[in-house]
C-alpha cells in the first residue's frame, strides 16, 4: 500500500478485524468493514467532485460517524482535513472556509453553509439537502468501491485545524499524517489502550483531543467508538450501561457534571478502566471523587499545535502529583525556560516548550507565525509552568492572555475586536475570572463613547449575534478608563488584581 498516512487506516483495519464494531451511534453500529467501504466509496465520489491530492476538505457539524468517514476519505487521496467548529457564529466560520482553501464541505442539517464562499466547489448535506446541494448517504452509496491507492507520505499534512492566537485572527495549526501516529502512540504508552476498550467519544471531534487522544487511537487500536453527538450526563450514563464503556475522555466541567449527577452513587461504572481529563486544570477534589469510586483517573497537558499530548500524568500518580500536568509523553522533549532559553530551576516560572514527532510544523498560510511559534526547532507554547525535583510539570500562568471556558478556548483579543465594533464602544478589556461551573469565564471592561448610552444587554446581543455563546463574556463592568502602561498596553494584571 503506497498510502502510508490515516486514510490507509481502513483498509488495514478491514484486513485484520473487518467483523468487529469500529463506531456506534444510536442504534447503527458500523464494522471496519463497512467503514473501508463507505470511505473509499466517499473518496471516489469526493474525486468526482474535483478533489485531489493536497486539497482541503471542510466538515461542519456535531460528532457523527460521517466525520470519521469524511477524514478518511479526504486522507485516502491526500487531501487535508479541516473539522470546523459548529458553535461558531457564521462570519467566524465563513473565514475559516476562506482561509483553509476548502473546495468541498461536509455539513450537518443543524448548520448551514457559508453564503457564496469562493473556494468552495461543492456542499454535501447529511440530510435535507438545500437546493444545488448534495445529498450525502445516496453520494456516498453511489461511489465506486474499488481500492484506492493514492501515494500519500508520513509527513505531508493530514489536518488543518484553527486555534486563535493574541491576534484575534484565528491560525490553522497543521498537523502531518506522522504527528497523528506519533501521539497515538504516545497515548498508548500511556494509557495502555486495548483492542477490546469500548472508548464514549462525548467531547466535540471538531477539538484535538476529541480525535487524537481517543476517537483515533481506538480506531488504530481496533476497539470500538460510542459517539455521541454531543455532551449529556444523561445519556453518558445511558450509554455506559448499554454498552459497557471503558474508556472516556472529557473536559473538567464535563466531569464535575458526572459527579453532580443523581445518578453518581448508584450507577454501575465497573466497566470503565480509564477516564482522561484536559483543557484545563483539575481540581484536586474531584480526582478524589473519581478516584473514591475505585475508578483509574488520568490528566495531561497539551495543545493543539503538539498534536495534543505533550506531558501526561498516569494514574498512579493522580493523588500523590494532584495538580500537576505529568511529565513528558514517551515520544516528545520538554524544557520550562526563562526569557533567555535556559532552563529554570525547581518551582521557578518559566514558559513551556515542546520538541518531538508531535508537534506541529507550523500554521496554514502564516509563515510569519510559524517562525515566531519555534526558536531552534522548540514550539513556543505560550505557557507558564514550573517543574518539581521529580521533573513534573504545574501550569501556572499563560504568557497569552487565552483563559479556558467549559473546556473551549477563548481568546481576549478576537473578542475584544468584535465588541469595539460596537458604535458606542470606545475602549474594551477582556479577562477571565473563575466561574463555578465553567471553570472561567469572561468578564469585559467597557469604556463607552461621550454620550453613548447602550447598556450590557446591548453589548451582549452584540457579540452574542457574531460570536460563538461561549465566547461573549458572562460579566460586564462599565469603567470611566482603563488603566495602561506609559507606552499605551492595557494592564491586565491590574484588572486581573481588581484595580
Amino acid at each position: 500500500m503506497r498510502n502510508r498516512g490515516v486514510g490507509g487506516w481502513p483498509a488495514r483495519r478491514a484486513q485484520m478485524s473487518p467483523g468487529r464494531p469500529a463506531f456506534v451511534y444510536g442504534d447503527a453500529t458500523t464494522t471496519f468493514a463497512d467503514v473501508h467501504d463507505r470511505a473509499t466509496r466517499l473518496a471516489e465520489r469526493l474525486r468526482s467532485a474535483g478533489v485531489r491530492h493536497g486539497d482541503r476538505v471542510a466538515y461542519l457539524g456535531p460528532n457523527h460517524p460521517a466525520f470519521a468517514e469524511t477524514l478518511f476519505a479526504t486522507h485516502l487521496l491526500g487531501g487535508v482535513f479541516v473539522p470546523l467548529n459548529w458553535r461558531l457564529a457564521d462570519p467566524e466560520i465563513s473565514y475559516l472556509v476562506e482561509h483553509s482553501g476548502a473546495s468541498v464541505l461536509v455539513r450537518a442539517p443543524n448548520c448551514a453553509a457559508p453564503s457564496d464562499p469562493a473556494s468552495l466547489r461543492a456542499v454535501v448535506a447529511l440530510s435535507d439537502p438545500a437546493p444545488g446541494e448534495i445529498d450525502y448517504e445516496p453520494w456516498v452509496r453511489s461511489g465506486d468501491p474499488t481500492p484506492i491507492d493514492e501515494p500519500v507520505e508520513e509527513d505531508e499534512p493530514a489536518l488543518i485545524l484553527y486555534t486563535s492566537g493574541t491576534t484575534g485572527r484565528p491560525k490553522g495549526a497543521i498537523l502531518t499524517h506522522a504527528n497523528i501516529v506519533w501521539n497515538c502512540v504516545n497515548i498508548m504508552i500511556g494509557v495502555d489502550v486495548a483492542s477490546d476498550d469500548v472508548t464514549l467519544i462525548s467531547a466535540p471531534l471538531f477539538h484535538v483531543a476529541a480525535l487524537n487522544q481517543t476517537l483515533l487511537p481506538t480506531y488504530l487500536k481496533g476497539g470500538c467508538s460510542v459517539i455521541m453527538p454531543r455532551w449529556d450526563v444523561d445519556s453518558c450514563y445511558d450509554l455506559m450501561a448499554k454498552h459497557r464503556i471503558t474508556w472516556m475522555f472529557g473536559v473538567t466541567t464535563m466531569f464535575g457534571e458526572f459527579a453532580r449527577s443523581p445518578r453518581w452513587d448508584t450507577a454501575d461504572l465497573s466497566s470503565l478502566r480509564n477516564l482522561m481529563c484536559g483543557g484545563a486544570p483539575v481540581p484536586p477534589a474531584l480526582i478524589r471523587t473519581f478516584q473514591d469510586r475505585g475508578l483509574v483517573f488520568c490528566q495531561g497537558y497539551g495543545l493543539t499545535e503538539t498534536a495534543p499530548g505533550a506531558t501526561f500524568l498516569e494514574a498512579r500518580e493522580s493523588v500523590t502529583k494532584a495538580g500537576s500536568a505529568g511529565v513528558p509523553v514517551f515520544f516528545a522533549d520538554v524544557r520550562v525556560v526563562r526569557p533567555d532559553l535556559t532552563d529554570v530551576e525547581v518551582g521557578e516560572p518559566g514558559e513551556v516548550l515542546v520538541r518531538g514527532p508531535n508537534v506541529t510544523p507550523g500554521y496554514w498560510g502564516d509563515p510569519a507565525a510559524t517562525a515566531a511559534a519555534f526558536t531552534d526547532g522548540w514550539f513556543h507554547s505560550g505557557d507558564i509552568a514550573t517543574v518539581d525535583p521529580d521533573g513534573h510539570l504545574y501550569i501556572v500562568d499563560r504568557l497569552k492572555d487565552m483563559y479556558i471556558s467549559g473546556g473551549e478556548n477563548v481568546y481576549p483579543a478576537e473578542v475584544e475586536g468584535v465588541l469595539f465594533e460596537h458604535a458606542a464602544v470606545a475602549e474594551c478589556a477582556i479577562i477571565g475570572v473563575p466561574h463555578a461551573r465553567w471553570g472561567e469565564v469572561g468578564k469585559a471592561f467597557v469604556v463607552l463613547r461621550p454620550g453613548a448610552t447602550a447598556g450590557v444587554p446591548q453589548l451582549q446581543q452584540h457579540l452574542g449575534e457574531r460570536l460563538a455563546k461561549y465566547k461573549v463574556p458572562l460579566e460586564f463592568e462599565l469603567v470611566d478608563a482603563l488603566p495602561r502602561t506609559g507606552s499605551g498596553k492595557v494592564l491586565k494584571a491590574r484588572l486581573r488584581a481588581g484595580g
